[in-house]
Parts: structure tokens; sequence; C-alpha cells
């Protein structure tokens, strides 16, 4: 059982918590009721605040609508007023152009297309808007008179900067330096480069807004004048300084050459000096005509529009392009002239031009690419005319050293080289420095199957049948001139000779290597020849050695004493020797071979035969007392025999 005591505190402690939960209740409830009336008085805020809200939009909304209204009319009244501005500007154009347009676009070229651009758009607008009002054609011609002005400035900007290009920088342009393994391509600049954007800048308005392609025309004329004019410039430059130079062919056009033996060909005399000039002339206007047309395209290529520019250069090159045609077709008249008057060497010029043409027509053919038909055939007519006729002089040449007549006027009295063996040797030499030309040259004019596709072994072969066939001609006239001689020694020194003029030369130049390619023994049958004439000669020494003969020589015993008769004998031999030595050697001692080596071997060989004759003819004699008188007849010792001998063809001696 509890004690009171303890029950009574629990009591009074459970009514102390009572009473705060009263109280804590009590004050929730004054809390609700402050919290509802205050809920109660914002809502009657928020309901105010939204009534004059919907009171504020039901004002506010008409008025911007109102102002949106007027905002619209504001832009409208603006644009209405630019347009007008706009409109009016158009009235203006030509009085706020007049100034610009009358004093033109040089030096003010961006301000002067500007100015047109303005004329042009107030063109387009009176076309659009008012066609027939005044103000149109007054546009219009002011835009023509600006147009005009445009074309002029192109013109005079082409005239006063386009100069033809100096000869020594086309000489460098065309130049090739065997020494460099990497050439370095010489730009040729026909225009200062603000000159050059202005023209472009010109022609493309011309084209886009101008209508007009006169100015192509315009453009053609004066740069192809240059370029004629640069060409001629370098051939005046030859005349001047090439003869003083003394070089025929200058490095500006020098290369490897394939078919340029090691050896040159013996220089024309000096009467040919100018036309050699001439020809190294033309040779460089050539490689100058190519190279300066590549510049002018390329030139071209950036003035006048694409699909113009193939037919506008076409135009451009024509006049330069003729003058070298020209000049080569009266390079071909001279050599036709000169095959009439059988000067067959003057024909020669033709060969150095014709392997030049021939190395350059791939990159002729190249930079003409695109041109009318008839601009192309202009090189291959030429070339064409150069094979034809140099073919003719080769087969007519070949033919007149076979019917050179026999004049005992014109025959050497000494026996020498010939003029036409020297002539034709002379001839065959410098073809040699061109013989790839001169193969090709004669391939040109076969019309058999087999030189459907020439080849460089097939031009070689005709070459070498047509060297053997002068070689051929020659030989068959020597023999017949070799007849005119009525000494047959003279005849056979003759012949001799030329024989031997012909082997050496052959060898020296270089011309028996074409000669063997189609006949393998030339230069053994050459020896052959030279061997049978020595022969010839040394038979005209048998009228004298054969005195000292055994034939009719007395047979006596020693101390025996000789008849009259057979003393005889002996003197008659002695006589008959010495008037033939002494005959011999005076007619032959003007007889001439040139060629030391085989004077010396001649000479050798004849001391050799008489002076064994004579020395053992003299022993024979030396005990026989046939005279009283022996220095008489026994008039030379045999050294005195050899020194004679010695002194044969030698006009000094």
């Amino acid at each position: 059982m509890i004690p009171t005591e303890d029950a009574s505190a629990r009591k009074r402690e459970i009514e102390e918590k009572l009473k705060q939960e009263h109280e804590t209740l009590s004050f929730i409830r004054e809390n609700l009721e402050k919290s509802d009336q205050l809920t109660k008085g914002m809502v009657s805020i928020l309901s105010s605040f939204e009534s004059r809200l919907m009171q504020l939009e039901n004002s506010i909304i008409p008025v911007h609508k109102q102002t949106e209204n007027l905002q619209r009319l504001q832009e409208n009244v603006d644009k209405t007023l630019s347009c007008m501005d706009h409109v009016i500007s158009y009235y203006h154009v030509a009085k706020d152009t007049d100034r610009i347009i009358r004093e033109g676009p040089t030096g003010r070229l961006d301000e002067y297309l500007a100015c047109i651009a303005k004329i042009q758009k107030a063109v387009e607008y009176f076309q659009d808007n008012n066609p027939d009002s005044p103000e149109l054609n007054t546009v219009k011609a002011r835009f023509e008179k600006g147009k005009e002005l445009l074309e002029a400035e192109f013109r005079s900007l082409l005239t006063r900067y386009s100069k033809p290009v100096p000869p020594i920088l086309i000489l460098d342009a065309i130049s090739v330096d065997d020494e460099l393994e990497v050439q370095e391509d010489v730009v040729l600049e026909h225009l200062p480069e603000a000159v050059l954007q202005d023209i472009i800048c010109i022609a493309g308005w011309l084209v886009e807004y101008g209508r007009n392609q006169d100015f192509m025309n315009v453009y053609f004329q004066i740069r192809s004048n240059q370029l004629d004019r640069s060409i001629k410039g370098l051939k005046d430059h030859f005349r001047k300084n090439s003869a003083s130079s003394g070089i025929l062919y200058s490095p500006a056009v020098q290369t490897k050459r394939k078919d340029t033996p090691t050896k040159k060909a013996p220089k024309r005399p000096g009467k040919d000096d100018v036309l050699d000039i001439e020809i190294d002339s033309y040779i460089h206007c050539i490689s100058a005509f190519v190279k300066l047309a590549q510049s002018e395209y390329a030139l071209l290529a950036e003035i006048i529009p694409e699909h113009h520019q193939k037919k506008t250069f076409d135009s451009l090159i024509q006049e330069a392009l003729d003058n070298l045609m020209l000049e080569g077709d009266n390079i071909v008249s001279a050599a036709r002239r000169a095959i009439m008057r059988h000067d067959y060497s003057a024909v020669l010029t033709i060969f150095p031009i014709l392997r030049h043409l021939k190395m350059n027509k791939s990159e002729f053919d190249s930079t003409l690419q695109g041109t009318a038909a008839s601009t192309k055939n202009k090189l291959p007519t030429l070339i064409t005319s150069m094979e034809t006729i140099g073919a003719k002089a080769l087969e007519e040449f070949a033919d007149s050293i076979k019917n050179d007549p026999d004049k005992e006027y014109n025959m050497p009295k000494d026996g020498t080289v010939h003029e036409l063996t020297s002539n034709a040797i002379l001839f065959l030499q410098q073809l040699l420095d061109f013989h790839e030309t001169a193969g090709a040259m004669l391939a040109s004019q076969e019309t058999s199957s087999s030189a459907s596709s020439y080849t460089s072994e097939f031009n070689k072969r005709l070459l070498s049948t047509y060297i053997c066939k002068v070689l051929g001609n020659l030989q068959l006239n020597l023999l017949s001139k070799s007849k005119v001689y009525e000494d047959s020694a003279l005849s056979a020194i003759f012949l001799h000779n030329n024989y031997n003029y012909i082997l050496k030369s052959l060898e020296k130049s270089e011309l028996i290597q074409l000669v063997t390619v189609t006949q393998k023994k030339a230069e053994s049958s050459y020896r052959e020849l030279i061997e049978q004439q020595i022969q010839m000669y040394k038979s005209s020494w048998v009228k004298v050695t054969e005195h000292l003969a055994d034939r009719n020589m007395p047979v006596f015993q020693p101390g025996t004493k000789l008849k009259d008769k057979e003393r005889q004998v002996i003197k008659d031999k002695f006589k008959g020797f010495n008037d033939g030595l002494e005959e011999l050697c005076k007619i032959q001692k003007g007889w001439a071979i040139p060629d030391k080596e085989q004077r010396d071997f001649i000479r050798r060989s004849q001391k050799k035969v008489v002076s064994d004759a004579y020395k053992a003819f003299l022993q024979r004699c030396a005990n026989i007392s046939f005279t009283k008188n022996p220095e008489k007849y026994n008039k030379y010792r045999p050294e005195e025999v050899e020194e004679m001998i010695e002194k044969l063809f030698d006009t000094s001696a």
C-alpha cells in the first residue's frame, strides 16, 4: 500500500502538468484565431489588388495598341522618306558624277568604277520605273561615256607600258647552261604589277557590265606589235654584235646535241660570215618566238576571258609568226637559187635551221595548241619545204660530182688533189655535223613501205648510202679525169693523191664511221687503190732501171780486152741511165705529194729500188775498161742518185 504522502505528491504533480497543458491549448487557440483573422485580411487585400489590376489592364491595352500603331506609322514615314531620298538621288546621279566621269579613271580607277556603278543603278531604275523619262537618256549617255573612257584607259595603259623585251633578257630566257643541272626560268614581266591589276580590273568590268569585246582586239593589236618588235630587236642585236664577237652559235640556244660529233665541220669561207650571222639570228628568233609567245599567253590568260583566250592568242602571234615563216621561206628560196647556180654548199645553211626547228617542234606545237589549223600548220609546212629542198640539193650534188667535166685547163699540173675532191669532202664533212638531220631529210623523200616508220638507224643507213654514192661518183670522175694526163706516172700520182686525201679526210672527220655502216671494207678498198697507184707510179722508173739490167751485158773474162761493140753497150747503158734519171728527176720534181708520210714512203721505196740496181750495176762494171773517160759515163755516185730522188715532189728544191 502506497503511503498517503506519496500519493498526494503525485496528484499535485499531475494537476500541475494538466494546468500547463490547458494554458498551452489556450495559447494555440488564441493564435489560430489571430491567424484566421490575418488570412481573412490577406484574402481581402488580394481580392482588392486583383480588381485593381483588371481595371489597370482594361485601361493600358488600348493605349499600347495605339502606341504600336503610331510606331508603325512612324516607320512607314521613315521608309517613305528614305525611298524618296533614294529615288531623288537617281535624279541627281548625272550631276553628282559629272566631274569624275569627265576627268576619267586615270589614277583613281576604284573611285571611277564606283561612280560608274551608281550610274548603272540609275539606268536600271529609270528603265524599270520611268522608261520614258529624259533622265534615262541622260544617265544612259553618261554610262556610255564612262564605258568609252574605260576603254580608252585600257588602251592607254597597254600602249604606255607595253615595251619590247630587251634582247639581252630574251637571250637569258632562251639560254641553256649545260653546267647547271636545274635551269632557272627567266620570268618575262611585260607590265608593272599595279598596271596589270588595273588592266585586269578594267577588262573584267568591260566583259561583265560593258558587254564589250572590242577591247580584246585592242589588246591583241598592241601586244602583237610588241611581240614583233621584241623579235626584230633581237635580230638587230645579232646584226650589230655577232660579227664583232665571232660567235656563230651562241650559248643562248646551245643544247647537248645528240647528233653533233665531237669534231666540228670546217667553217665556210669568210664571204659567208654574214650569212652565218643571219642563220644564227634566225635560229635565236625561233627560240625567242616560242618563249615570248608562252609568256604572252600567260599574260593574256589573266586579262582575256577564258573562252576568248585561244582566238585572241592566235591573232596576237600572227604577225610575228608570219614574219618568221616568211624569212624561212626566203631561206628556202635562196637555197633553191643556189641549187640552180650549182652552189650546193650554200644549201648547208638550211641544215642548222632545220635541225633547230625539228628540235623545237614539240614545244612549238605545245605553244600553239588550241590555235587555228592554219596557224599550227605553218611550222610543219616550212620544215617540209626545207627537207624537200635539202634532199634535192643532196641529190643534185651527188650528180654534179659524177658529171663534173674533164677539163684539161682545170687539172692540177702537179697532180695534186683536185678541187672537186676537196669540195666534195668539205661538203660531206659539213654534212657530218648535221648527220641526223641529213638522214631524216633523205628519209622524208622515201616512199617505200620500209620508210613508213623512220628510225634513227634507218636514217643513218640512208645517209651512209648517200655518202658512199658521192664517194663512188667522185672515184669514177677522178678516174676519168686522170686520163687527161699524157704521162701515166702523173696520172697515177694524181689518183694516189686524191684517193689518199679522201681516205685521210674520212678517218680524220669520222666520216669513215658512217661509210662503214653500209660498206664495211671501204677503208681497205681505198688502201688497195692507193697501193695500186704507187705501183703504177713506180713502173715509170722501169725505163731508167732497165738500163742497169744484165740484158745485153757483154760476157767477159777478167783482163780480156772488150770489143768496140761491147764497150758501146756499156756506154749506152750508162748514158741511158743518166739521161733517164735526169729527165725523170727534172719532171717529177715539179709534181706534188702533199702528204708527207706518203711522200717520204714513195721516195724511200724508189731510192732503194734505183740505188740497189745502180750499185749492183757499178759493181759489175768496176773492173771493166770500157772508156778512156769513165767520168763522162759514171757521172753519179749512188749517194748522189739518192739525193736526186730525195728531191722529187719538191718544187722548192
